[in-house]
């Protein structure tokens, strides 16, 4: 019994390797076999490779319209630079990881393409007439994907509420661990300036303070406020929280 499998094996093999050698009108089907296999790895390295590159911040701010705005925007926040020196550049914030959602991001991105050619927003009135609808398309889709970008970095599983201010602490330790918030509900404008927020879910327009200067919003006071709240002594720190 052994010996006849042995021998079909063997004449199954023969088989195949003649097939493999059998010459097409020019080639073996073998060498075309493996000249089909090696362009595949060439040709998906390139594409990776062309990936990566799309995927940098430099290519980002290539564009006038990201880097005269948002990118100036992002950097006066602890996103740029902190006291760590772990800062967060744009595609850490606006493509996915995973490579198929990554994939699904830049063909969903293709459409910005067509924005820069017929210059949707390159000025800097275009761009501002059209912040809440740009900021709005990325809230919906962080809060789609539950704050996926946000959680590459912040791991629920391993926040300290006691080194949180009681506020944050609260919220994280209800909202955020019941999955009745995700991030992007609380920490709009975490790295960019907010726009109009009238009649945005959670948002009180009427509460917030009044603007100073004309570029001047509500993120830009959570930010001075949290700066002088780093600034306090430990004791008054507590006491103010």
């Amino acid at each position: 019994m052994i010996r006849r499998l042995v021998l079909w094996g063997w004449r199954r093999a023969n088989e195949i390797w003649f097939v493999l050698r059998k010459p097409s009108v020019h080639f073996s089907l073998g060498f075309l076999t493996i000249g089909g296999f090696l362009a595949g790895i060439i040709f998906w390295g390139g594409f990776n490779t062309a990936l990566e590159l799309t995927n940098t911040e430099a290519f980002c701010i290539s564009c006038h319209e990201m880097r005269d705005n948002v990118y100036e925007e992002l950097k006066t926040t602890i996103h740029f630079t902190n006291r760590s020196g772990v800062r967060a550049t744009c595609p850490d914030c606006h493509v996915p990881h995973k490579w198929t959602d990554k994939i699904a991001r830049k063909m969903q991105a293709s459409k910005e393409v067509w924005g820069k050619i017929f210059g949707t927003i390159n000025t800097r009135e275009k761009f501002v007439g059209l912040r809440r609808e740009l900021a709005e398309h990325e809230w919906k889709r962080l809060k789609a994907n539950d704050s996926l970008e946000c959680r590459n970095c912040h791991n629920f599983e391993y926040m300290d509420f006691t080194r949180q201010n009681a506020r944050a602490a609260a919220a994280h330790s209800t909202f955020l661990a019941a999955g009745e918030k995700t991030c992007i509900d609380c920490h709009k404008g975490i790295a960019h300036h907010l726009p109009d927020m009238q009649g945005v879910p959670g948002w009180d327009a009427s509460e917030l303070p009044p603007l100073e200067a004309p570029d001047d919003t509500a993120s830009d006071d959570i930010r001075r406020l949290g700066e002088a709240m780093r600034n306090l002594p430990p004791a008054v720190a507590v006491a103010a929280q």
